[in-house]
Parts: structure tokens; sequence; C-alpha cells
């Protein structure tokens, strides 16, 4: 185990994917959610043909035991990731990444009703706490839904990323399942050949001709978050998930950063003091989560013949 690598690799990835993020809001204006899906996935894809290929895993790696699951992982990962790209035309870059903190949350509530896992008082109060931080962000857009033109738009931007939330709650349970079966290679993947077939579904929608800057940027975001994949991956190969996790709220200091000198957004009270609740309550269910698997382990161990 490499503790610090592991850190190192997982904070280059989030700060991947939110570049990536940045480079879809800046062609959010004229390019479709559904059509910036296609390019985030479809070039994505090379990318991780070819880090299989160097890591010798293209054979074994591409290997599928539970196609319906890649499916259904796949469509409600797209689902999360369309919705995320529409709230990110219409509402600033940090506030997005602060709503997506409700995922890991509902992952919670989803594993406890779909997976029957246990979920103590600990893990309860942390996703109440974290709910009532995404509450607070909402708030101030939720009140302005009978205002002026702009505010009812980012009204419905901030429930468009909020149901993306709960989309990528849901595609973490099927990724739960699957890990099971599957090779991680093979999960990340299948969402992106998944992810850019249905991508095609909102052609009737609107598609249009990007401009040669546009296309650039797109393309760019695909290869990124390609590359942020990787990274993520390989973090984890080198340090515990509950080491590396926390570093995923790191994203909205990037997030702050980007939004402020690249897009001219400044952040509200309400923002700020909501995200704040939401990473800690993520952080006390990481924290819950790292006590409860140094339980089971020891149980483990308790029950093995010496």
């Amino acid at each position: 185990m490499r503790p610090l690598t592991g850190i190192s690799l997982k904070l280059i990835s989030v700060m991947l994917f939110i570049t990536m993020s940045s480079l879809i809001k800046a062609t959010a204006a004229h390019v479709p959610p559904g059509e910036a899906v296609f390019f985030r996935s479809f070039f994505a894809i090379p990318v991780i043909l070819v880090w299989l290929t160097l890591r010798g895993d293209l054979r074994t790696g591409l290997k599928a035991t539970s196609p319906l699951n890649h499916f259904w992982r796949g469509f409600v990962g797209t689902a999360a990731m369309g919705l995320s790209f529409a709230a990110l035309g219409m509402l600033p870059l940090p506030e997005v990444t602060a709503l997506g903190y409700a995922a890991p949350l509902l992952v919670v509530v989803f594993a406890a009703m779909f997976l029957n896992e246990q979920v103590g008082v600990v893990r309860i109060g942390a996703v109440a706490l974290g709910l009532g931080g995404v509450l607070i962000v909402l708030a101030p857009r939720l009140t302005a839904l009978s205002g002026p033109t702009v505010e009812t738009v980012q009204a419905v931007g901030a429930m468009l990323a909020l149901t993306g939330a709960i989309c990528a709650a849901l595609a973490q349970i099927y990724v739960r399942k699957l890990v099971q079966t599957e090779e991680t290679s093979a999960i990340v993947f299948y969402f992106s050949v998944t992810s850019t077939v249905l991508s095609f579904l909102t052609i009737p929608f609107g598609w249009v001709m990007p401009t040669g800057p546009e296309i650039g940027l797109l393309v760019l975001a695909g290869l990124l978050g390609g590359l942020g994949q990787i990274f993520l991956t390989s973090s984890y190969r080198f340090a515990d998930a509950s080491v590396v996790a926390p570093f995923d709220y790191a994203s909205i200091l990037f997030a702050l950063g980007i939004g402020y000198f690249i897009f001219d957004e400044v952040p509200t009270r309400a923002m700020l003091t909501g995200a704040s609740l939401v990473i800690l309550a993520g952080i006390l269910i990481i924290w819950r989560e790292r006590q409860l698997g140094i339980r089971r382990n020891k149980a483990r161990s308790a029950r093995t013949p010496e």
C-alpha cells in the first residue's frame, strides 16, 4: 500500500473530472446535453482501450458475465450524466458540484432499500445532516420558481442537478452488484459504450453542428473523462477506499477556482454553507464505513481457525 500515491492519483482524477465539467459548461449554451454525453462517452473509449492494452487486460478486462446489469448501470449512469450536463448550462459550476454530493448520501438510503444493508444511527444521522445541506443549497433556487425567467431557469437547473444525483446513486447500487462478478475495467468500458449508444436517442430532441472550437472542447472533455476514470481506478490500487474517498470533496475547491476565474461565478453564502454540511456528512459516512470494515475484518479473523 502506498497511500500518498493513491491520494495523488485521486486528486488528479478529481481535477480531470472538474476540468471536463468546465469544458462541457463552456459549450452548454449551444450544444445540447445529449450530444455532450456522446462526446464525453465516445472519446473516452479509446483512452480506456489503450489503458487496458498497456496493462495486458484487454481480453479478460472486457469479459461481461452480467450484460443486463451493465445495461441498467449504463442507463441510470447516462441519465445522471445528461442531467448534470444540462444543469451545468443553467447553474454555476460550484453549485452543480455541491448538489452532486447528494449522490453518496443517497447511496446509503438505496443500499438499505434495495440491497438490504443494515444502516445504523450514525449513518442515518449523517444522511439527514447531508440532505439538510442539500436543502440549504436548493432553497434559494426553489423560492425563485415564480420569479424572473433567469431565476426560473436556475431553479430548473437545481432540480436537474438533484435528479442527476439520484440517478448517480442508483448507478452506484448497480456497480455494487456488478463488482461481485465483473472486472472493474469491464464496468468502466461497458458504461462508456452504453452511454455512447444511448446518447443517440436524444438526436430527435435537437443535435447541432458544433463550431470548430466547440468540437475541440468536447473531444478534450471525452479524453479527460477517460483519463479521469483511469486515475480514479488506479488510486484504489495504492490505498484503501476509506483513505482516498474523502478527497472527492476537493472537487469543490477546484470548482470554486474555475468558476470564479473562468466563468466569473461568485459563490453564495447558502451554497457554501450547504456544501460544507454535505461534505461533513459524507466524511462521517466514510469514517463509519471504515469502522464497520475494521469490525467485520476482526470478526472474520476470530472465526478463522488457527
